[in-house]
């Protein structure tokens, strides 16, 4: 009789791809969980807001960072940037185009330029920025994704964490608010 579901092949590759999809959410969840443990971390160390961001390249961690402003006194350290700097000095090159960003929440206008003139490929982030903006920070935050345009003009995949990854993110900000000194 054979097997039903190889009829056509249909079920089959269906199935292959469901597992796939699996192995890449659990992956994604990894790391975006190590970036939202970065953001912790910066708010816990007084280092800046809660914002942490990861790069892997061949599924290793490069680096992991969290947001730096307060503690370099300066207002270009957030995450993301200072992921990517620290990435490119590690890995000694200007092109991070074989790496992911993984970023606890969605970047700014800002991060996102530094994303696309790094050429990551793929970038992979968790809170909204309403989480951000609802305990005070500014909605400018909001422009890089949406409206604008610049991020249909970069060549690189950009995805949202669903599930448990959205959640966690988006909590860091209800639980940091009261640790973190909005200047």
């Amino acid at each position: 009789m054979g097997d039903a579901n190889a009829k056509d092949g249909t079920i089959s590759v269906a199935s292959a791809f469901a597992g796939h999809e699996e192995v890449v959410q659990d992956r994604d969840h990894k790391f975006l969980t190590k970036a939202v443990e970065e953001a912790y971390k910066g708010v816990e160390y007084g280092d800046g807001g809660p914002f942490g961001a990861v790069v892997v390249c061949n599924d290793e961690v490069v680096v992991s960072c969290h947001n730096m402003v307060l503690k370099n006194t300066d207002p270009t350290a957030h995450a993301e940037v200072t992921a990517i700097r620290e990435a490119c000095k590690k890995l000694n090159q200007l092109e991070l185009s074989d790496c992911e960003i993984y970023a606890s929440c969605e970047p700014c206008p800002m991060c996102f330029g530094a994303i696309f003139l790094s050429r990551i490929k793929r970038l992979v982030y968790g809170a909204k920025a309403e989480a951000a903006i609802a305990i005070g920070f500014d909605d400018f935050i909001a422009d890089a994704l949406r409206g604008t345009g610049i991020h249909q003009k970069a060549h690189l995949e950009i995805k949202r964490a669903d599930g448990d990854g959205a959640i966690i993110a988006e909590q860091v900000f209800e639980k940091t608010k009261a640790k973190f000194p909005m200047y």
